[in-house]
């Protein structure tokens, strides 16, 4: 069940202590519909219940705020309606603490007898994780059926903190010894995880829905994991919680974007309008941060929601929507490019997560993926992520990186799509057997295990060797010994002299290379199959070397076989997407750039409640950037018409056979360009 989302939404937390007094007391309908109107919001989830497990509506089946006076949901959600703007409605699911209080054994509990959640311990401040395996589940359930009783006409139900660890408390342990699992096995214990995890989405998608089945739902982990596509059915539509400041970084979105696109369903974009993090009163990001932002969830083809916390006493803040407003002026101008747009992509790249088990919510990326993700983003390649269920065939080419296993299916699937002229990159053990020692595919080389040997060195050929050096450059990930036969080599693995132990050791990291190659590739290539023997996406996600992402960079190109659809001088940094909108008969091309600067520090600091600091990238300057050349080859149609509705300077069209090449003088932060063909 799909549903359709607005462009402009706020999350309005408000989590808020019981010793706080006079809740809700400064509301005004008035101001509320002003404010919003004047950030052109036109979409604000308001909360029936938070993670203090309090009630800010007239609840018969929790406890309402203990200093609440009034239904303070209602009066928002009037004053929403009434000039047109959608509310959501938001309930805590995972943590509750007011539920905590009252019964403690509906909490979880990990394997050494630890509460999980905030709070471990009993003085730690923060919240407490429930047990979706308790009566807990019930009371959250009638909660959900009160909440969609009361206010039929919400615009979806929004539950949130939704994970479930391996619990042993005593209700899991009855489970567990119920269903002969072994609750003193891991695996047994994650088993049991998931089953209660599957009857929480029953339960409470059938609440949301009990007495209205098209009722929009979203639960909420913070990220939509690829692969776990057993779950969707209990979702609406989607949103991806990435707040670049908060933890998740710049690249997090567009890897989830690139992914949740592809499913069915309808996707929000989630970023905050904080310095940091959920829950800071009186942080702010500056405003081109938030304009940046907002543009790059238009140009990866999600619609816009930025999250806000509410004051308890009830009143927006007006800086805050200042903020706001400016942001979404320019999202309210763009939605008529964005709208029913696809995005356009060379290459598939299989997502590593998609192929690990892992409990819902838990998990917040691979180290493959983030590799992979980062590398095509800064190379400017056209990609989607995918899952083993999706359609292989849109793409030139398919990236199984670093850890892709293949089974029967898969196998079946990858070969259907080669015999249709397909072209797979293959890196790592992506494809091999346990032992290294053979691949689902026909290399063209002989396989003999992984080296003994961590780090090597690599030396490879001419056009896929960095810019800046023909020595063996370091590999700090251990590879797969590979020989070529038929298929042609990609280059020589350099191995150190021994391992470094505390028998012996040399320098202060690792021991130099012998001089002479070690007599295995780093690579082969062989008809439509390029495959390179080091996990190099994990390499580059853990080491951020440039001479990883050149040779990547040229595999990928390698690989390819032809030049890609886009290419452009942006610097690594930049980013760019290129989406068609069939029924406008239209291709919009996305410019994105934003100096991100590397802020705040881990800063001990004894003694204070304060969250912990950490790095964190922000976003000040929009400097602009000139001259920038763009050419696309291969789009349907003849006879382009560029347009440039936003720019500050006309940018140039010249088009021969079906290659256009185009010239942007200048654009600031995000540059949106339209391209239609005559015929």
């Amino acid at each position: 069940m799909s549903h359709r989302l607005r462009y402009r939404q706020v999350h309005l937390d408000f989590h808020t202590s019981p010793d706080i007094p006079d809740i809700g007391e400064a509301f005004d309908a008035e101001h509320w519909q002003r404010t919003l109107r004047d950030a052109r919001v036109d979409s604000i989830t308001c909360f029936a219940t938070c993670h203090h497990g309090h009630a800010y509506y007239d609840t018969r089946v929790g406890q309402r705020h203990p200093h609440l006076r009034f239904d303070l949901l209602r009066r928002q959600f009037d004053a929403s309606k009434a000039i047109g703007v959608n509310v959501p409605i938001y309930l805590t699911a995972g943590i509750n603490d007011w539920a905590a209080a009252q019964h403690p054994e509906w909490r979880e509990i990990d394997h050494t007898g630890k509460h999980t959640g905030w709070a471990a311990s009993r003085l730690d401040p923060g919240y407490k994780k429930m047990c979706f395996n308790t009566p807990y589940l019930d009371l959250l359930c009638e909660q959900i059926e009160e909440v969609t009783t009361l206010f039929p006409d919400h615009d979806g139900i929004f539950l949130d903190i939704i994970m479930q660890g391996p619990c042993c408390c005593d209700a899991c342990l009855r489970g567990m010894h119920e269903t002969s699992l072994d609750p003193a096995d891991e695996a047994d214990r994650h088993r049991y995880a998931l089953r209660v995890l599957d009857t929480y989405f029953e339960r409470t998608t059938a609440a949301v829905r009990a007495h209205r089945p098209d009722a929009p739902v979203f639960h909420n982990s913070s990220h939509v994991t690829p692969g776990q596509r057993g779950i969707l059915k209990h979702f609406s539509h989607l949103e991806l919680e990435s707040l670049p400041t908060g933890g998740w970084g710049y690249d997090h979105f567009p890897f989830s974007a690139r992914y949740a696109t592809n499913l069915p369903h309808d996707v929000l974009g989630m970023t905050g309008k904080f310095h940091n993090t959920w829950g800071e009163f009186g942080g702010f990001k500056h405003p081109n941060a938030l304009r940046y932002e907002c543009a790059a969830m238009l140009a990866h083809g999600t619609k816009c929601s930025v999250g806000d916390q509410l004051h308890p006493n009830g009143k927006l803040d007006g800086s805050t929507y200042q903020l706001l407003g400016r942001a979404y002026a320019e999202v309210e101008a763009k939605e008529p490019y964005c709208d029913d747009a696809r995005n356009m992509a060379d290459i598939g790249l299989l997502s590593a997560a998609a192929f690990e088990e892992m409990l819902f919510g838990h998990g917040q990326g691979h180290p493959a993926d983030t590799g992979a993700s980062r590398l095509m983003l800064e190379a400017h390649f056209l990609f989607d992520v995918l899952d083993a269920e999706m359609d292989f065939s849109n793409y030139r080419l398919l990236i199984l990186p670093d850890t892709i296993p293949v089974d029967d299916a898969l196998f079946a699937k990858l070969a259907a799509y080669l015999d249709r002229g397909g072209r797979l990159l293959l890196t790592g053990v992506s494809s091999l057997n346990e032992t290294a020692t053979a691949s689902r595919f026909d290399l063209g080389a002989a396989l003999h295990g992984f080296s003994e040997f961590e780090p090597d060195y690599a030396v490879f050929r001419d056009g896929l060797r960095p810019d800046f050096t023909d020595s063996p450059h370091v590999m700090y990930r251990r590879s797969v010994r590979l020989e070529p036969t038929a298929g042609e080599s990609l280059g020589d693995v350099y191995d150190p002299y021994f391992n470094r132990t505390y028998r012996h050791y040399s320098s202060h990291q690792h021991t130099p290379p012998r001089p002479e190659p070690s007599g295995f590739a780093t690579g082969v290539r062989h008809g439509p199959i390029t495959y390179l023997a080091h996990p190099l996406f994990t390499l580059y996600a853990a080491y951020g070397s440039v001479a990883y992402k050149q040779i990547l960079t040229r595999s990928i190109r390698l690989a390819l076989g032809a030049p890609p659809t886009l290419e452009t001088d942006l610097p690594s940094n930049a980013r760019v997407t290129l989406t068609h909108q069939p029924d406008r008969r239209r291709f919009v091309l996305h410019l994105l750039y934003a100096n991100q600067l590397r802020r705040g520090d881990d800063v001990p600091h004894p003694g204070s409640s304060n969250r912990p600091t950490y790095p964190l990238e922000v976003v000040e300057d929009l400097t602009p950037l000139h001259d920038v050349r763009v050419t696309l080859r291969g789009l349907e149609g003849t006879g382009w018409t560029l347009d440039a509705p936003f720019a500050d300077a006309a940018p140039a069209l010249t088009a021969q056979d079906d290659t256009l090449r185009i010239r942007v003088p200048r654009f600031a932060g995000h540059e949106l360009l339209t391209l239609t063909p005559n015929a």
